[in-house]
């Protein structure tokens, strides 16, 4: 047995400040730097405000989905570790492979711009005068501020904290202290107000454009994501220091690019033109041009901002993109190298080799804007990710994680920051061909290296659910009908009921048995707990096997019910059959810890069966309550009863269900069901029910009938507070009960989707 390469843990130093300035550090940059000229040229000077402020509530849009993943699940790697619970390794590995790349190109930019504008200075100072062409420089000096801060990030994460936290609190204070001039400025020469006319001298089109080329400045929460393992107090602090963070930043960037158009007067010297048009002629160094001409000491200050700026940004990026290549190397995703950690500096050293590698090749070989674009086009692959991963996980997994922090008006924030996000991606091709072509090859880079080499090797995680054994079902068009088998006591009771209603069309019947493993036990020791359940499962298809083509499957997983939805989504299951023993030992759950997730989230027709044992039923209560259920318990009570000599009784519940455009108490509602029966069914007659509390009046009745078919309504389990009509009847009938969930309308289609 190999022995196991990692032997150290990260250690946890980070604390809410020092998270909070890691995304002020990522965030607070080149967007400000590079991004203001580009977007005053492209989208005028309203343009630019608009930008900005847009791109904030976008940014805040996806930092909530972030804060609410973070504080489920704190863990190094963060959308890595979020598309692994929500998708699965492929989709993981895809969301890992773009968070290193696009925060090693995010890194490389940063690099970039500290070369920039620190090579402009001397210039202006007259230093280069001995190099013909001093921008030749630039690439050097941005190998060597890379190198540094590569050095950095090796010494720790305490080192690199503590380093970010004071670049980033002078970068945002001499930001700020520009904001406060511009509108010092726009107060005393309210003139400089001109500068904003016209405010979108392009429409509002071009918008898109320069908020997708400029959205890179808003990833900050992605770096705290990735703080999971070194945090301290992850529940609380992650999501506190992202969205901090977002509304610093956007606030700042908005001062700032409203003190970029009113720097510059108009008419003065040099100027030609509208003001915000001279600025926008200098593309990225028009932030600079601008500056010098509002403070005194302008090019001095700025430089010195932009050094605090773009290293804490350039400090935050290296961190980020080797966490996440940390954590595939750590789930064997990637060569274990990359989980390697320094047993002195407890950092991944060889995960941060790698990035370095790949920030010192984006810095030399890809134009500016091009590495500005080719960051923004990955983060917005990756944020869309992210937020479908929050909705998935919160709609399938919430009984199964502790959160810190929940979305607010879920899942319309993170529905419209995807939306947003795909409009962004598409218009960066105004901006950079070369990112279009770079970021789609890395993801094919990224698929090709899954498929040969991950995939096999990949460690299983605990959130991830195991095929033990399992036969594989032939392809055909027979009616699909899933049973869990959980143990041998109820095998012959669920399975002789199965019989009775897969007899009425051609069927394939797939037994499942979810192996209960006890969570101090590792993976790997799942097949020794399959005996009772195997037991179970040759029971079952002893019976069954006669009459149907019947396969088995073997699976685990930590929670139960996930595992029975998940199985019910890949088989692309028709029904489900399970058995209830007709109480909830816990109060936080209407029938069960496995039934009412079940209930709520298998996109399939489902039938519970609660002490139907292995009797005949010829008399069948079935409660109308005037919904889509109501076809589907008709259905299932023609399909329970005996055959030729039974009756069913449908009785409308009064009081208990919408009313059925005007004619719920006339017999034409009865006859509209049983046309939308499959089938012609036995004899049916209508009941009207007492007028009294309908529970007590469906309980009184049921003890004249051998079986109750009970269609439980789409608001069933969703109520808080009093409990429904269906389900106080389910937990206190003393007679035989079946509850029929039928699969419809588009709650369904949702379903099959996510």
């Amino acid at each position: 047995m190999d022995k196991p390469t990692v032997t150290t843990e990260l250690s946890r130093d980070l604390n809410l400040f020092h998270l909070t300035m890691m995304g002020l550090g990522m965030m607070i940059g080149a967007g400000v730097f590079l991004g203001i000229g580009n977007a005053i040229r492209i989208a005028g000077p309203g343009g630019v405000l608009l930008t900005f402020a847009l791109n904030t509530l976008l940014a805040l849009f996806t930092a909530m989905s972030y804060a609410e993943l973070s504080s489920a699940i704190p863990r190094a790697g963060g959308a890595y570790n979020f598309a692994r619970i929500g998708f699965g390794r492929g989709t993981s590995f895809l969301a890992g492979w773009m968070e290193w790349f696009a925060s090693s190109v995010a890194g490389s930019m940063y690099a970039i711009t500290f070369a920039i504008y620190t090579v402009r200075y001397l210039e202006q100072l007259g230093a280069l005068s001995w190099l013909a062409l001093p921008t030749l420089l630039v690439k050097p000096v941005a190998v060597l501020i890379a190198l540094f801060f590569l050095y950095i990030n090796y010494r720790g994460a305490s080192e690199t904290g503590k380093t970010g936290a004071i670049m980033t609190a002078g970068q945002t204070l001499f930001l700020i202290v520009i904001g406060v001039v511009g509108v010092a400025v726009a107060i005393r020469d309210p003139s400089r107000l001109q500068n904003f006319r016209p405010f979108l001298p392009f429409g509002w089109s071009r918008l898109f454009i320069t908020m997708g080329f400029t959205y890179v400045a808003f990833e900050g929460f992605e770096v705290i994501a990735q703080a999971g393992d070194e945090a301290v107090e992850p529940k609380k602090n992650l999501p506190k220091a992202m969205l901090f963070s977002v509304y610093i930043v956007g606030l700042t960037y908005v001062a700032v690019a409203f003190a970029t158009v009113v720097a510059v007067k108009a008419g003065s010297s040099g100027v030609s033109g509208e003001p915000w048009q001279w600025i926008g002629s200098f593309r990225e160094r028009g932030f600079g041009e601008a500056v010098a001409r509002l403070i005194p000491f302008g090019n001095f200050l700025l430089t010195l901002a932009v050094i605090f700026a773009s290293t804490s940004a350039l400090n935050a990026t290296v961190y980020s993109a080797t966490r996440a290549s940390y954590a595939l190397g750590r789930d064997r995703m990637l060569p274990r190298l990359f989980a390697r950690i320094s047993k002195r500096r407890k950092t991944p050293w060889f995960a941060l080799l790698a990035t370095g590698f790949i920030v010192l090749l984006v810095a030399t070989v890809l134009p500016t804007m091009d590495v500005a674009s080719s960051a923004s086009l990955m983060f917005l692959f990756l944020f869309f990710l992210v937020n479908l991963c929050v909705i998935k996980i919160r709609l399938n997994m919430s009984d199964e994680l502790q959160y810190g922090y929940l979305t607010p008006l879920f899942p319309i924030v993170p529905l419209l920051a995807i939306s947003v996000q795909v409009v962004l991606a598409a218009e960066l091709r105004h901006m950079s061909l070369i990112a279009l072509i770079v970021a789609p090859v890395w993801i094919l880079a990224g698929i090709l290296i899954y498929y040969f080499y991950s995939r096999s090797r990949a460690l299983p995680a605990e959130s991830e659910i195991h095929v033990i054994e399992e036969e594989a079902a032939p392809e055909g068009d027979e009616y699909r009908i899933m049973v869990p088998v959980a143990n041998p006591e109820n095998a012959l009771s669920l399975v002789w009921n199965t019989h009775k209603i897969g007899r009425s069309r051609p069927s394939r019947i797939k037994l499942l048995h979810m192996v209960p493993v006890p969570d101090q036990v590792a993976l790997s020791d799942a097949e020794t707990y399959m005996t009772e359940g195997r037991e179970g499962i040759v029971e079952a298809m002893l019976y069954l096997v006669q009459r149907f083509p019947v396969t088995t499957t073997f699976r685990y997983c930590r929670n139960i019910a996930r595992g029975i939805t998940s199985a019910v989504r890949e088989r692309k299951i028709d029904l489900l059959i399970m058995g209830w023993h007709g109480k909830s030992g816990d109060r936080r759950f209407r029938i069960g810890s496995t039934l009412d997730p079940v209930i709520s989230r298998a996109p399939c027709d489902i039938v519970i069966l609660k002490d139907c044992g292995n009797k005949s039923f010829s008399n069948i209560l079935v409660p109308l309550f005037g919904d889509a259920n109501d076809v589907f318990a008709l259905d299932s009570a023609e399909r329970m009863i005996q055959e030729q000599n039974g009756e069913i009784t449908a009785m409308q519940v009064r009081g208990a269900a919408r009313r059925q455009r005007g004619i719920w108490s006339e017999e034409r509602y009865l006859e509209r069901l049983l046309r939308r029966l499959e089938y012609q069914p036995v004899k049916v007659r209508l009941k009207a029910s007492p007028r009294m509390d309908p529970v007590r009046a469906v309980l009184r009745e049921s003890k004249h009938y051998d079986l109750v078919v009970l269609g439980l309504s789409g608001s069933f389990l969703r109520q808080v507070g009093v409990p429904t009509v269906a389900e106080q009847i389910a937990r206190h009938c003393p007679t035989p009960l079946v509850l029929a969930k039928a699969s419809v309308g588009l709650s369904a289609l949702a379903k099959k989707w996510i």
